[in-house]
């Protein structure tokens, strides 16, 4: 990661991620077009759901990236005992993390869902759905991060095979187990939920065994494992504010969802549904994100400031144009990707405008994703929880309850290129400060890269 060219470089981290991220996305788009063609209710349940899945994504994601981020930085400074034991508490993070989910799924889950509607078959659906996912999150969190620990050493195409087996399996097992193939029981929203925790267990199967035989760089060995403190506040010094700052999606999608409820659920179900078909062009950002996050620590911790630029300046046009071709295909042609989903023509018709509306802050986004996880690769995890709790928390959410009660529905909409357009100000204000602080002395042999 020290010397190879840095687009070829970024290009074999990120490439792999990137179609597994797609896959991934893919079953996701997958998963809920099964669930439709059950009722709007079932839809408008699993999405109901998303923000508890976000919430588990962010915290195995989020200390992932602490894990990631500490093990590069140790590798590019050959501080391969401190590799090691980032390895071993990251492991050792996760399974607290999972216990501690599944308590919560099997004791809030109704609750959960009676706070955002009254309906009682939401209520069912969405509880079901729920447990099945919290329960049995061993599968996501163990599987993101034996996946962080193969990206940090280079290791990439592994984690598309694992990424990709899981989501293919998830793809085949949703028909048989929600509408009982094959002799299968018929579990409608269960099967859905089933069939994501089963993929996610197989994944978890092949990272183990990927890690255990091709990343020679780092050895997990857990058989005389003590906690090390010292190492998880290193981790979770920068984990956390990532674990905040996607965790604020959750906070952002649970309120969006209030104010849409007033309305109606379908207007909920259709925000659902635009998260769906928004992963599918988010999705490949993060692999070319996850990518980057290790070249960018690994040449921080090597001293190479023009590695580090050239990688961010790389990551943002690359982003950029992938999110130009996302922004393309909400704009012209809206009706068809809604009817992936039997939309109703109550949801067309609040749809259409919906998605082109949204789609305006794309560009925008690919620009602000790229410099926010700049920031946690360099150690500054801070300045993205900035970013992320003023788009998502003192912007959109304020925003689109103002506009939802002087101008409608319609205009709720209108929240998120306005706060993305926050976003990149804070974004670029905040990296000519690191660049300033942290990139330029890099250039005096003698400085200290700490802050």
């Amino acid at each position: 990661m020290g010397v190879l060219p840095i687009p070829k470089l970024l290009i074999t981290m990120s490439l792999p991620m990137v179609i597994s991220m797609l896959v991934q996305a893919l079953y996701n788009i997958v998963d809920s077009i099964f669930v439709a063609k059950l009722s709007e209710e079932a839809l408008t349940a699993v999405s109901l759901a998303f923000p508890v899945q976000n919430l588990m994504i962010a915290i195995a994601s989020g200390t992932g990236v602490g894990i990631n981020a500490l093990l590069s930085r140790s590798l590019g400074e050959k501080n391969f005992d401190r590799a090691d034991k980032a390895a071993q508490n990251g492991i050792f993070l996760a399974i607290l993390s999972c216990i501690a989910m599944a308590v919560i799924g099997l004791l809030g889950s109704h609750a959960f869902f009676l706070a955002q509607t009254d309906q009682e078959a939401i209520v069912k659906y969405g509880t079901q759905y729920m447990q099945v996912v919290t329960i049995v999150s061993v599968g996501i969190f163990m599987q993101i991060t034996m996946e962080r620990l193969l990206q940090a050493t280079g290791k990439t195409i592994f984690t598309m095979i694992t990424q990709g087996t899981g989501a293919i399996i998830n793809i085949i097992m949703d028909p048989i187990l929600i509408f009982g193939l094959f002799g299968f029981p018929r579990l409608e929203v269960a099967g859905a939920a089933i069939a994501t925790v089963f993929g996610q267990l197989v994944a978890v199967c092949l990272c183990i065994f990927f890690n255990c035989r091709y990343n020679k760089e780092i050895h997990i060995n857990m058989l005389h494992f003590r906690p090390d403190l010292s190492t998880i506040g290193e981790i979770y010094r920068v984990g956390v504010p990532s674990i905040i700052m996607q965790s604020i999606g959750s906070v952002m999608v649970f309120g969006f969802n209030k104010i849409l409820l007033v309305f109606s659920t379908t207007a909920a179900a259709l925000f659902g549904v635009y998260f769906k078909l928004q992963s599918f062009i988010f999705m490949p950002v993060f692999g070319l994100n996850n990518g980057m996050i290790p070249i960018v620590a690994y040449n921080y911790g090597a001293r190479k400031k023009k590695r580090i630029m050239k990688t961010v300046r790389l990551s943002v046009c690359i982003s950029i144009g992938i999110m130009f071709l996302g922004l393309l295909a909400f704009q012209i042609m809206p009706v068809p990707l809604l009817h992936l989903f039997d939309a109703s023509d109550h949801m067309i018709e609040i749809g259409v405008p919906a998605l082109r509306i949204i789609s305006i802050h794309f560009l925008l986004a690919g620009y602000s994703i790229i410099i926010s996880s700049s920031f946690q690769a360099l150690g500054n995890g801070f300045y993205s929880l900035i970013i992320s709790a003023v788009r998502q928390l003192v912007v959109i959410l304020p925003v689109a309850y103002l506009l939802s009660h002087l101008f409608g529905l319609h205009s709720v909409w209108f929240s998120f290129p306005i706060a993305e357009l926050v976003s990149v100000i804070l974004c670029t204000l905040l990296f000519r400060r690191i660049k300033r602080l942290k990139l330029d002395p890099l250039d005096s042999p003698n400085s200290d890269i700490s802050m």
